[in-house]
């Protein structure tokens, strides 16, 4: 048994990689073009706090989130940049609208909100005049935002001129897939939509798999997400660097017979082995309530020694079970077993659960002991 000192459960998250993805994305881009954060959902699971902090210091002023709480929770970590002089000051917008706080609390705290309807920038230009906002425009998402109609509202031009507007954006919904002829439909919407306005106005369009489609994505804001924490943005290899490392402790070694059956409803029955061996099993601290999904029951695999070990049976709340009986040298009770990190991706994950990369990382418990490389806190 190898001694270790209760942790049964790790997850290592790398501040330098996520600075670097943002670094690489931003030099794609057409010169004058800003690129964000969105560090909605906690930094998709990551730590929203520690994300902007480092992304700030690499020379983000632009962040994303979906709630006021979520805003407040990373503004104490900006707060000196809020002192800045105004061309350093980091702003955080709220994508889910000016309705998740009171408007005079939201100016005071220097939220912008994302305006997504008629409804909202009426609100918006009539409790608070001369605030800062964006005006979200659906050019294919039909999602959130105002309408090419809406743009004929007849107050639209007064609205317009009582609010600090500064983006018009959209958003891509199939940029992941480059050839997909709904790219080019949302982008030349936003470009009729930027007519339809009669002012000069500043746009974003691009997501993460949005900037890999080029410049004529990028105009003056792009808003990646996926990319910056290591999943892959689009088809073909992935650009990024991978961003986290999940590990998980064997707590028991079993040797089972051929004909038992391993964990809830017996879903899977120990086969036949070669000369008779009893098979070896593994049981590993990791589960459902750690985030690790169900689906991955019978479907998923962890790596030991950089060799992959399928999973068997169902995953259970705290536990999972690997077949180890393949392995050169078996491993031995408290040795760390690879779930997500240089041999098994978290794409690769998602593959194997039948989903994507950002419900496996927003998906992470809070059991894990979480180590930060490269903080800046």
């Amino acid at each position: 048994m190898t001694p270790y000192d209760g942790s049964l459960s790790e997850l290592v998250i790398d501040l330098d990689a996520v600075a670097r993805n943002w670094l690489a994305l931003k030099s794609r881009l057409q010169a004058g073009a800003d690129c964000a954060a969105v560090v909605k959902a906690d930094a998709y699971g990551l730590g929203a706090t520690r994300v902007s902090r480092k992304l700030y210091n690499q020379g983000c002023r632009h962040f994303f989130v979906a709630h006021a709480t979520e805003a407040a929770e990373i503004t104490p970590t900006l707060v000196d940049a809020a002192t800045m002089a105004t061309a350093d000051r980091a702003r955080i917008y709220l994508l889910n609208g000016p309705w998740v706080m009171a408007a005079q609390d939201m100016v005071a705290a220097g939220f912008i909100p994302v305006l997504n309807s008629l409804e909202d920038l009426r609100y918006w230009a009539g409790m608070v005049p001369g605030a800062a906002a964006i005006l979200h425009i659906d050019t294919g998402m039909n999602r959130l935002g105002l309408s090419l109609d809406d743009l004929a509202a007849p107050d639209l031009a007064d609205l317009l001129a009582k609010i600090d507007l500064r983006y018009v954006m959209s958003h891509l919904a199939c940029a992941d897939a480059p050839a997909h002829p709904l790219n080019a439909l949302q982008r030349d919407r936003l470009n009729t939509a930027a007519r339809l306005l009669k002012r000069p106005v500043r746009l974003s369009l691009a997501n993460s798999a949005g900037i890999l489609l080029g410049g004529d994505y990028h105009y003056d804001m792009v808003r990646p997400g996926c990319a910056l924490y290591g999943i892959n943005p689009a088809e073909g290899p992935n650009p990024m660097q991978g961003v986290v490392e999940l590990k998980a402790r064997i707590v028991q070694l079993r040797q089972i017979a051929a004909g038992e059956t391993v964990g809830y409803g017996a879903s899977y029955t120990v086969p036949p082995a070669q000369n008779n061996a009893i098979k070896t099993y593994a049981t590993l601290s990791l589960g459902y309530a750690d985030g690790f999904l169900r689906s991955l029951s019978g479907r998923g695999a962890v790596v030991i020694g950089g060799v992959v070990c399928p999973l068997v049976g169902r995953v259970s709340m705290d536990s999972v079970v690997a077949d180890v009986s393949h392995l050169p040298q078996l491993p031995v009770t408290g040795d760390w077993v690879e779930v997500i990190g240089p041999h098994q991706l978290v794409d690769t994950v998602a593959e194997m659960a039948g989903t994507i990369g950002y419900e496996i990382l927003t998906s992470l418990g809070r059991r894990y002991r979480r180590i930060y490389k490269g903080t800046d806190l």
